[in-house]
């Protein structure tokens, strides 16, 4: 059985999630889940690091993490990893990397059903214009990153 705990942040509530392994799951505010309501020492440590990320100490995130979702999807998490810190992508790019230049939609797709949000990189995927399109805690958090970001880059 999964277990999650629930912060408050800066940011808002975040919900972190694991399976005992790895971290699954690292969302905003709460859903309605049958996971078992515990701080585990791995979830702790998700917290520690995530916390250190948002005081602009910390630019990568040491953690055992577990991907649940189609290839495709976990092909595109894997190219938001390598996004740097301090700069973005877009969603074309994205799909280019993944090697289908036509996926963009898809790749938008993929990045809103990321599972381990600010670990895995998704707000540093803007549209190619340079806007700041979609993100699941919010369009706000998603500029607050972006900004920290770029303040300690």
């Amino acid at each position: 059985m999964k277990s999650v705990y629930y912060y408050k942040s800066e940011i808002g509530k975040i919900a972190i999630g694991e399976d005992g392994n790895a971290i699954t799951d690292v969302f905003f505010g709460n859903e309605d889940l049958d996971w078992e309501i515990k701080e585990t020492p791995l979830i702790k440590e998700a917290y520690k690091q995530i916390v250190e990320y948002l005081e602009g100490k910390r630019k990568t995130f040491d953690l055992p993490i577990v991907l649940s979702g189609t290839e495709f999807q976990k092909k595109v998490w894997n190219a938001l990893k390598k996004i740097p810190y301090g700069q973005t992508k877009s969603y074309k790019d994205i799909a280019i990397e993944v090697g289908n230049e036509r996926a963009a939609r898809a790749v938008g797709m993929a990045n809103n059903r990321n599972p381990i949000s600010i670990i895995i990189p998704c707000h540093r995927v803007i549209g190619k214009n340079g806007k700041l399109v979609g993100y699941g805690g919010g369009l706000p958090i998603k500029e607050h990153l972006l900004k920290l970001e770029k303040e300690n880059s």
